[in-house]
């Protein structure tokens, strides 16, 4: 206990020290937010990779998906660093950095606003912000707090609130460079964390060997191949169809969802863009893929405890913590100041995204007039407490699974941004009333399904929200008024800027 409780506060010391140092960044709305936008491309890509994988991915995502389908749930992990991050950045990052500091806007409601001249569709963008993002905040406190609950029989309760605590404090301190610093060092703990838990739990079975053998003779229970050995050591696992929709949501996901894309509007140039992508994909291959490869073992710690006492269905968030809880008390100390450097950096992203879009988006000349940028920021300030409170409400009382939970809010929000946003940097034509669709599609998909459930998984039903926002953008726009074409020259202009750079940035024809 005294190992990892020393561990926990070298940490949380850090958390904070690293908040102090970077107040002198939090003057200005730009400094607060942005960083400035001067983050360079370690601190950008870090803060990017830590943003997208958090507890809800090392406990929730990779427990249950990996006693769902086996070794099979790696490839969730692959399409996370493939589509989620190589091609994010490849596709997303330079069109990003450009068009926004072109349109002056620090969030993405604030980029619909300026991009289709609209000051309804950036509120009503900053309201699906506000709304779908506490649902994925519960989702990771929740995630927390049962590895803290495993690690030092710490009530629940107590552990969301003192987490709460923390991630208000050093982000209130020093605004995004805070969060993007602290991203950096969570990271480092979260690589090395992944490598040595995986070690340590392969050798409790005997070895990668022996324990791929003891998985291949379990007999599947999934529909498709009940009563099939080897299924869950399969190439694509015993339920390839559903493995396919948690791939689109949890990778083409992070291109909708303004945590992640906010992370583009900060960086600080081209060179940076180029060395960033490599190092978040890189950083998206060891930590997604190393979670769900060990989750991928789950049903070798087969145990009464992990059923629900009454229902008789696996509790599939105690899945990783009960894997966990044999290791020795050094690494179970590792392993919670990985989980909790995760979620810290997804957190603080979260409440400073939501906090930002609330000033910036609702308040500033809508409700307040004439807001001085001291005021911003303060108000900002504010709201990342009130979002904290309202999350660590509903996280005191979760309705559902991890998973479930994180599927809501990223059906939601990927399923409303994902399309107007990816095709309002490419497409000139994209109009507002196809945003309007988009943002309909993406809503009524995810929130008609809660009540309904036509479809089984929210995780299904918010992947096909994304398809569906990427195919109705395109039909509206063709069939609806079009933006002034004037208009949309002089936006796309900023692409043409002619620039100087050296040559070992670019080789041109002789």
């Amino acid at each position: 206990m005294g190992i990892k409780l020393t561990l926990l506060i070298v940490f949380f010391a850090v958390m904070v020290g690293v908040g102090l140092y970077a107040r002198k960044h939090t003057a200005s709305v730009d400094g607060f937010v942005l960083g400035g936008r001067s983050v360079g491309p370690w601190l950008t890509a870090f803060a990017y990779g830590t943003s997208y994988f958090s507890a809800v991915v090392f406990v929730g995502y990779a427990g249950q998906f990996g006693w769902k389908y086996g070794i099979a749930s790696t490839w969730i992990g692959i399409g996370n660093a493939v589509i989620g991050s190589f091609m994010a950045w490849v596709v997303l990052g330079r069109r990003t950095r450009v068009m926004s500091q072109h349109l002056k806007s620090k969030t993405m409601p604030d980029f619909f606003g300026e991009r289709y001249q609209s000051k309804s569709l950036k509120i009503a963008a900053s309201a699906i912000v506000f709304i779908f993002l506490v649902p994925y905040t519960a989702s990771i406190y929740n995630g927390l707090s049962r590895l803290f609950e495993m690690a030092f029989n710490i009530p629940y309760e107590a552990c969301v609130i003192t987490m709460a605590v923390f991630t208000a404090v050093y982000v209130i301190l020093g605004g995004y460079m805070a969060t993007a610093i602290n991203d950096f060092i969570q990271g480092i703990i979260m690589l090395i964390g992944i490598a040595a838990v995986i070690g340590a739990v392969l050798a409790g079975q005997g070895g990668f060997l022996n324990a791929v053998g003891e998985l291949a003779r379990i007999e599947s229970d999934v529909a498709v191949t009940a009563g099939q050995q080897g299924a869950f050591t399969s190439f694509f696992g015993p339920d390839p169809v559903n493995l396919l929709g948690v791939v689109i949501l949890t990778s083409l996901g992070t291109w909708g969802l303004p945590q992640m894309i906010h992370k583009f509007y900060a960086i600080k140039d081209e060179k940076s863009i180029n060395t960033g992508t490599a190092i978040s994909t890189l950083f998206a291959v060891v930590v997604a893929g190393g979670s769900y490869f060990l989750g991928g073992f789950g049903r070798l710690f087969d145990n009464p405890s992990l059923y629900d006492s009454t229902t008789g269905l696996v509790v599939y968030d105690s899945i990783i913590p009960h894997m966990l809880s044999t290791l020795p008390d050094i690494l179970i100390g590792v392993v919670v100041v990985l989980v909790l450097s995760a979620s810290m950096s997804t957190l603080s992203s979260l409440v400073l995204t939501s906090s930002s879009t609330l000033t910036l988006d609702f308040l500033k000349d809508n409700v307040i007039k004439r807001m001085s940028e001291k005021k911003q920021v303060t108000a900002m300030q504010i709201l990342i407490v009130f979002f904290i409170v309202v999350s660590v409400i509903l996280a005191l009382d979760p309705s559902t699974f991890i998973a479930q939970l994180m599927g809501i809010s990223w059906g939601a929000l990927a399923g409303s941004f994902l399309a107007p946003f990816l095709y309002g940097l490419y497409w000139k034509g994209v109009t507002r009333a196809a945003v309007w669709a988009s943002f309909i599609t993406g809503v009524g998909i995810t929130v008609s399904n809660m009540f309904l459930k036509y479809i089984a998984s929210p995780i299904n039903a918010g992947a096909l929200a994304m398809i569906a926002g990427l195919a109705v953008v395109p039909v509206v726009s063709i069939i609806t008024p079009k933006l002034q074409k004037a208009d949309m020259d002089a936006l796309f202009s900023c692409y043409d800027e002619k620039v100087v750079i050296t040559k070992k940035r670019s080789l041109e024809q002789q």
